[in-house]
């Protein structure tokens, strides 16, 4: 496969063009790049009255308590204004639901010790962990896996 791009600085905007034959690979690489276009790269949370402009890589987990969504970096806890199934939508394809609710960043990943009711995931960098359920497993190990 050939990659080539055209850099012209007097585009107000992006256009790609890919000429290929029809195949699985390419049919992807076109649907990253539209899923690509549509996702943020920033979210606003909040802890207190502060408002933060948080980098969607730093997340490693939302996850529900009680009516509110809570987004869990390394270090802290914040709050988000948005629900689970709005986040599913915005979010990177690294980031995918593991449980009724919890979306998970699956590029933090430490360590997955699998079980007969659910899987604990440890978090790199963190004390944090979460549990995946049955419902989810098999698509999370199909992922980790498409991540080799």
């Amino acid at each position: 496969m050939k990659i080539k791009a055209t850099i012209d600085s007097s585009l107000e905007e992006t256009e790609i063009i890919i000429h290929a034959p029809a195949n699985e690979q390419i049919h992807k690489i076109c649907q990253l790049l539209q899923e690509k276009n549509k996702m943020i790269s920033t979210l606003k949370v909040y802890k207190g009255i502060t408002e933060y402009y948080m980098e969607v890589p730093r997340i490693l987990f939302f996850e529900t308590e009680g009516r509110q969504v809570n987004a869990h970096t390394a270090e802290h806890i914040y709050i988000t204004r948005y629900r689970l199934y709005e986040l599913e939508r915005l979010l990177p394809q690294n980031f995918m639901r593991i449980s009724k609710s919890t979306i998970l960043n699956t590029e933090k990943i430490f360590s997955l010790t699998h079980s007969l009711s659910n899987s604990l995931v440890q978090l790199q960098d963190s004390y944090k962990q979460v549990y995946v359920s049955r419902k989810y497993y098999k698509e999370l190990r199909k992922k980790l896996e498409e991540r080799k």
